[in-house]
């Protein structure tokens, strides 16, 4: 690695790098000056294209503490016709964007770029042309040193890139960062898979599978913005809080439209005010539950009584009953969403008489139709036969009236799960309702069965273990034209309805024909921290792989008898925080307003999980069932033995405490007063 120094090389990057930011600078001045006053046929097209240079202007923003560009490229010869942007043995500088200087020629080529792939993926034994790989190390946005790779030199053996260790472990303060300066061949082939096919990832604590989700965002965005832009792409995580913790990620990658999502959020049809005991949430989350909608809707479609006789002047045209039941079995049997075939019913009635119009001799058009189809008649059988139902209160009722959900639930539900979805106080109305979470996905699912959901062009679905099948079914109705990325760790499941595979969670999904990809390399969890998490494993999650940390460095590892209780906690908080890099004291959601208190008392400021840390207050008190997804430079671990008992069960208690103790990059401190779990013996 070499740093600066006299005639160094360094001085000639940092020129191309005030160079580079000076073009930025003169691209961005471009956009700003643009004068749309003559180009825009009305108010609307301005307010759209007004919209879109601000949106423009924000994606070429040079921000200070973020390196511009990582690395450079040197070809050994032109690369190919597809990447025309350089002649023979052209060097690339690759970043976040690219930047172009006053007469078009690139200065720094977006890391998206086919030219820019060799970066990710090159090696010894496959150098792709690339004579020479060159790393940038930045301390805030100065360039401070760099790191040669001569692929073609056999001579120079192959080691592990120190400034690639350096940046995995640079200290973290504030919101999640990118990874785009380190990913691994292995992540790269993820990223860069095709918008066609889904994509399942199963990765461990520390794998990156949650910036590599990201950044496949920000790839498809490039390869495919015209399409994406069409049909929408979304990001789903597990809470608020998480959503905060990686919201900065896309926007530093130059992507600002990305909607962010939870699962509630997605089926708020309803204001969600209760909650349900973990028995009744797994039934309620169950498969089965789509059958007893169904059935309970298409409940409402009633055999028509008799024909309907409609009058136009002084003719009158009668439909027997006979054929209105055809048309009524036909429109059944087309598997159309119920909404849909209780619009097509009065059209298809109205055919009907239009076609005895004209066996009559008369020429109706398309306005003698849709009059017919509008006709008082024609509107009352309608009603009758296939009456409008609304969501919230077919699963209303069939959450109270028991003979209603027994007729319907009939061979799907046993009589006891009947009893326990079953609301001991009904409601008066969907108003008053105290909906809980998984009420709500039932109410999506009816909704689905009415009307047919938006799908989007591609979603991407982190935490997905924790997914009901229900949930999923609701997650799958919103990508069921486009893809989706999914991502995830069985052994990280902490719901009693944790998914037990993949492939039936992807079965839920819709998308059974999504490729499987393991990432067993840690790059977040130091050595010693995931080999005592990883005791946990044989327990929880008997048939996976188990993370191999690459780090060079084993972290920081202690475990301490808390004899002094949140005293010692305290101590070990102060302690950490003496180190540089934020700091996570983990612990049971029941233990964390005792110790909220102690730091408080200790003149400690913190703050909560989804609120920015800053350089003056680096500790956050998390509760453990808030802690998966996050990561700190440090974490005190508090009482391991509570977070499993905090669990309705031991084995999500136990998968609760593999994420506790995964989230730390740097050092991880267990305290406890009580006895340890003896799985971690």
């Amino acid at each position: 690695m070499s740093t600066p120094g006299h005639d160094d090389p360094l001085s000639k990057e940092r020129s191309h790098l005030a160079a580079s930011r000076s073009a930025l600078r003169a691209m961005r001045e471009d956009v700003e000056s643009l004068d749309i006053t003559d180009v825009t046929a009305n108010w609307v097209n301005a307010a759209v294209l007004e919209a879109q240079i601000e949106q423009r202007i924000k994606a070429l923003a040079d921000l200070s503490e973020t390196p511009l560009f990582f690395g450079r490229l040197d070809y050994l010869h032109a690369p190919g016709a597809e990447q025309a942007e350089g002649g023979e043995g052209e060097r690339f500088y690759v970043g976040r964007r690219h930047v172009h200087d006053a007469d078009g020629d690139p200065m720094v080529i977006d890391w998206r770029a086919p030219v820019s792939q060799p970066f990710y993926r090159a090696s010894k034994k496959d150098p792709q042309d690339v004579s020479l790989r060159r790393r940038f190390g930045y301390t805030g946005g100065d360039l401070t040193a760099y790191e040669d790779e001569h692929l073609l030199d056999p001579a120079e053996a192959a080691t592990t890139s120190r400034l690639l260790q350096q940046e995995i472990e640079r200290p973290r303060v504030g919101p999640m960062r990118d990874i785009v300066a380190t990913i691994q061949p292995e992540q790269d082939e993820i990223v860069r898979a095709g918008l066609s096919g889904s994509v399942c990832v199963q990765g461990g604590p520390g794998t990156g599978k949650t910036a590599v989700g990201l950044h496949r965002v920000a790839y498809l965005l490039y390869a495919h913005r015209e399409r994406l832009a069409r049909t929408g792409t979304l990001v789903i995580g597990p809470n608020r809080s998480f959503l905060h913790y990686i919201e900065q990620v896309l926007p530093a990658l130059g992507e600002l439209t990305v909607r962010q999502a939870t699962v509630d959020d997605l089926v708020a049809h309803v204001e969600v005010r209760g909650t349900d005991e973990a028995a009744t949430a797994v039934i309620k989350g169950d498969a089965r539950m789509a059958e007893v909608l169904r059935r309970a809707l298409y409940s409402h479609v009633t055999p028509p009584a008799e024909g309907v006789v409609v009058v136009r002047g002084s003719r009158r045209w009668r439909v027997p009953v006979y054929e209105l039941e055809e048309i009524v079995r036909e429109l059944l049997d087309r598997d159309i969403r119920y909404g849909a075939a209780r619009e097509a019913l009065p059209q298809r009635i109205a055919h009907a008489v239009l076609v005895q119009m004209e066996r009559a001799g008369e020429a109706p058009d398309d306005r003698v139709q849709n009059a017919v189809a509008r006709n008082a008649a024609v509107k009352a059988l309608v009603k009758s036969v296939w009456p409008q139902v609304d969501p919230a209160r077919l699963v209303l009722r069939l959450l109270t009236d028991a003979d209603f959900l027994a007729e319907h639930a009939e061979g799907v539900l046993t009589g006891d799960e009947q009893k326990a979805v079953l609301w001991v106080k009904p409601a008066r109305s969907v108003k008053s309702a105290r909906w809980s979470p998984a009420d709500a996905v039932l109410i999506d699912e009816a909704t689905d069965l009415i009307e047919r959901t938006h799908s989007l062009g591609h979603v991407v679905l982190d935490e997905a273990q924790d997914l009901s099948p229900m949930q999923y079914r609701a997650v799958g109705r919103r990508c069921t034209t486009g893809s989706a990325t999914v991502l995830g760790d069985l052994a990280q499941g902490t719901t009693p309805w944790a998914t037990r595979s993949w492939e039936e969670a992807l079965g839920h999904l819709g998308k059974g024909e999504a490729v499987v990809e393991e990432l067993t390399a840690g790059f977040r969890v130091p050595t010693d921290v995931i080999a005592y998490a990883s005791r946990l494993l044989p327990h929880i999650a008997p048939g996976l792989t188990p993370v191999a940390s690459i780090r060079e460095n084993p972290g920081f590892f202690d475990i301490r008898t808390a004899d002094a209780g949140p005293a010692d906690v305290v101590a070990a908080c102060r302690e950490l925080l003496e180190r540089e890099g934020s700091v996570g004291l983990i612990a049971a959601d029941a233990r964390v307003p005792e110790l909220a208190a102690a730091l408080a008392a200790a003149g400690i400021g913190h703050v909560g999980p989804g609120e920015e840390t800053t350089h003056a207050t680096r500790l956050t008190l998390v509760p453990a069932s808030l802690a998966k997804g996050l990561e700190y430079d440090y974490v005190v671990l508090d009482e391991p033995q509570a977070v499993v008992d905090g669990e309705p069960d031991e084995r999500t208690g136990l998968r609760r405490l593999y994420v506790a103790l995964t989230r730390a990059v740097s050092g991880l401190v267990v305290t406890h007063a009580t006895g340890l779990p003896p799985q971690l013996a």
